[in-house]
């Protein structure tokens, strides 16, 4: 179920937002005036829950806010489990505070889940944003007060709601389910995240909501913005923000090897000490393929518990096309079997530069310390980029700061993805047929064929080696990749838009002839057969988005109209009544 499932994963394009709701950026007037209590929340979550820890019963879902909001048994028990460290050890929190009342341990993290939403057929993956908190208390049993505030959303704004629960976490803890209920009603009134929308939230600053086309690694400025007071700006230049170096910087020798791996869809587990370095590693390994939509499974934080654990530990099968991010010592035997495994230790800010690791064998990750590295037989179809590793390694010599060092990973992550992409990009753009063949009169023409030999011709002269100087067996790559979900969902959606296209075009041929001349000589029962057809044309444009002109959306009415008011008055007034079907 790993693939189908995934195939039905919505993932939203980017966004953000704010705590306490005091947007100055307000809705739209028509979307306000249709929006019910809760409607607003419902665009940013699906609720928020607490999980407490008890001896006896372990995890339970103390609260549920809002109180209408729906989970079935199994979803609750999904989400208890992976609100927790699944780990034999107490101490897998991130960070540590002291306080006059000792000292808190507290960790973010997040994971996906399996989810049926309200009103829908189809399940979902929803993300679920967690703040663990334990603090030492010899009053209990156990030893510690354990608790989890969770946030469940289908947005994958993975920095935003980090900082969301950086600011309201550590509040609850102190003031309870009060607090928790104001927030909510805080929530109910921002304003939807659509993408492009610039929003100005005191204590969160200012924030934009990406869009699709936002290149990875570029952060939008916000011109002309006065804040009050002092305020933490929270930008979010991509959909999945992590700080990336920091993530690979353990295995950092062999990006280049996780990149091939990452794009080629290839099953890869991520052995990780806390849910926190678990999640961040596997979304920063999702995202290192960027602009390229990663289109098989990935999950940040999987356990024992999950109702896939079978799936994925069986050895009468190959394994699946995902990336799990386990913590459990466990699984450093159950999936042994498993292609290709990367093992880190504690993710740190980079101080001294880490020793090169050769890639280990397989068959040597066999007791529960094995040394950090990635564990593969797998052979790189492309020659290693020396370059890139050298200047990772004078940053981290120079004390250069993560974040310049993640711009510089990003930056070559991108250029690597381009190059690969560029010539897939071209290709399919000559499957489009010209222009001159769209008749206003005929169905629009269809695509023509991708052909993976025909491609294979067009590298010699329009291959990747115009963009980048890396030497290997590029050939071996694309044939590879043309195999993988990620080529699989990339053409599908490539499809999609170049069909839109063409139906744009036969709209806009349509639309320059004198349709009501046409009307003319044709039978009234053809005129009103063309009638029908242009009224579900407009309703194709708004339900499918087609790039259409608005000029040629004008004229498309313009002759609508006229055409009715050349027939007879009866067959008018059946016309202006009848909807699109």
């Amino acid at each position: 179920r790993g693939r189908s499932a995934m195939s039905r994963r919505e993932r939203s394009p980017g966004g953000a937002g704010a705590v306490g709701g005091y947007a100055t950026v307000a809705a739209a007037p028509e979307r306000r005036l249709s929006l019910l209590p809760w409607d607003r929340f419902s665009a940013w979550l699906h609720c928020v829950c607490v999980v407490g820890f008890d001896l006896e019963l372990g995890q339970a879902v103390e609260v549920i806010y809002p109180p209408h909001s729906k989970l079935t048994d199994k979803e609750k028990t999904n989400i208890c489990y992976l609100s927790f460290p699944d780990s034999n050890s107490v101490c897998t929190c991130s960070k540590r505070k002291m306080t006059s009342g000792g000292c808190i341990e507290f960790s973010l993290f997040f994971f996906l889940f399996f989810f049926f939403p309200p009103f829908q057929k189809d399940p979902a993956y929803y993300y679920g944003y967690v703040y663990f908190r334990q603090v030492r208390d010899k009053s209990l049993k156990r030893g510690y007060f354990q608790k989890s505030l969770v946030l469940i959303s289908k947005l994958p704004y993975v920095h935003f709601f980090r900082t969301v629960l950086k600011q309201i976490a550590p509040e609850y803890f102190e003031k309870s389910e009060a607090f928790l209920e104001a927030v909510c009603s805080d929530i109910d009134r921002w304003p939807p995240p659509v993408p492009g929308d610039i929003l100005h939230l005191p204590i969160m600053g200012v924030l934009r909501i990406p869009t699709y086309r936002d290149k990875p690694g570029t952060t939008q400025v916000v011109q002309n913005v006065h804040q009050a007071d002092a305020q933490i700006s929270v930008a979010l230049p991509t959909v999945h923000e992590v700080d990336l170096f920091r993530c690979f910087c353990p295995v950092f020798f062999h990006i280049q090897m996780l990149w091939e791996l990452v794009l080629l869809g290839e099953p890869l587990v991520v052995m990780a000490p806390s849910p926190s370095e678990s999640s961040e590693t596997v979304l920063a390994l999702v995202s290192c393929i960027s602009p390229l939509k990663y289109c098989s499974d990935f999950r940040p934080y999987f356990t024992i518990h999950d109702s896939e654990f079978k799936e994925y530990t069986t050895r009468t099968q190959a394994p699946p096309s995902v990336i799990l991010g386990v913590t459990n010592p466990f699984f450093a035997k159950t999936l042994q079997h498993w292609p290709h495994i990367i093992r880190i230790g504690d993710i740190k800010l980079p101080g001294e530069v880490p020793k090169q690791v050769k890639v280990k064998k397989l068959k040597n990750l066999k007791t529960l310390d094995s040394k950090p590295g990635v564990y593969t037989s797998y052979k790189t179809y492309l020659n290693k980029d020396e370059e890139i590793i050298k200047q990772l390694q004078k940053g981290l010599q120079q004390k250069r700061p993560s974040e310049a060092q993640s711009v510089i990973l990003r930056r070559y992550f991108l250029e690597l993805t381009e190059s690969f992409i560029i010539p897939l990009e071209r290709y399919v753009a000559s499957l489009m047929p010209l222009q001159k063949c769209i008749s206003p009169w005929k169905s629009p023409p269809q695509l023509r064929q991708f052909s993976q030999e025909d491609f294979m011709k067009t590298l010699e002269k329009a291959g990747p080696q115009l963009t980048s100087g890396l030497k290997g067996d590029w050939i071996g790559l694309y044939r590879h990749f043309l195999k993988s979900p990620n080529f699989d969902g990339w053409f599908r959606s490539r499809q999609k838009e170049m069909t839109q296209k063409l139906e744009a075009l036969h709209l806009e041929a349509l639309c320059n002839e004198n349709l009501v001349f046409w009307s003319q000589k044709h039978t009234e029962v053809e005129t009103v057969d063309l009638v029908l057809k242009l009224k579900n044309k407009l309703l194709q444009i708004g339900r499918e988005h087609l790039p259409v002109k608005t000029d040629t959306l004008k004229k498309l009415k313009t002759h609508i109209d006229d055409i009715i008011l050349a027939l007879p008055d009866d067959l008018q007034d059946i016309l202006l009544k009848t909807g699109t079907t």
